[in-house]
C-alpha cells in the first residue's frame, strides 16, 4: 500500500480540463480579458440546478460582486483557459454579467495645457 507524499497531487486534481470544460472550445478572444469584470446576474432564480462543482464555485465567488476574471483564476486554481470557457457558458446562460474593462483614455494635448498654465501664470502672478 502507498501512501501520498506532499509532493504527489491529489486525486482530485488529477481532473482533466477537457472533463471539466465538457469539450467546449475556448470563446473569442476579446471576449474575456483578464480585467473583465464578472457577477452574477441579478434575478437568482434562473440559478441552475445542475453545475459542475466548477461552474458552482464560479457563481459562489461572483455573487459578492465583480470580480475581474484574474482574481477569479487565482481564487479557483483553475487554469486561465478553462477558466474562460466556464466563463463563456455561464454568461451564454444568462447566469453572469460581464463589463468590459474601461478604454484607456486620451492623453491631453501638451500644447493646450502649456497654454492654460501661461494663461493661469499671466492671470494670477
Amino acid at each position: 500500500m502507498t501512501e501520498n507524499t506532499p509532493d504527489e497531487p491529489e486525486a482530485a486534481e488529477l481532473v482533466r480540463p477537457y472533463v471539466i470544460t465538457r469539450g467546449r472550445d475556448l470563446p473569442a478572444e476579446d471576449q474575456f480579458s483578464l480585467i473583465t469584470l464578472v457577477t452574477t446576474a441579478s434575478d437568482q432564480r434562473q440559478r441552475p440546478t445542475r453545475l459542475s462543482p466548477e461552474e458552482q464555485q464560479v457563481l459562489d465567488l461572483c455573487s459578492g460582486g465583480y470580480l475581474s476574471v484574474a482574481e477569479i483564476a487565482g481564487h479557483t486554481k483553475l487554469p486561465l483557459g478553462v477558466l474562460k470557457i466556464l466563463l463563456s457558458s455561464l454568461a451564454e446562460g444568462g447566469y453572469l454579467t460581464t463589463r468590459s474593462p474601461v478604454p484607456r483614455a486620451h492623453l491631453a494635448d501638451a500644447q493646450l495645457l502649456q497654454e492654460v498654465l501661461d494663461g493661469l501664470h499671466a492671470r494670477f502672478g
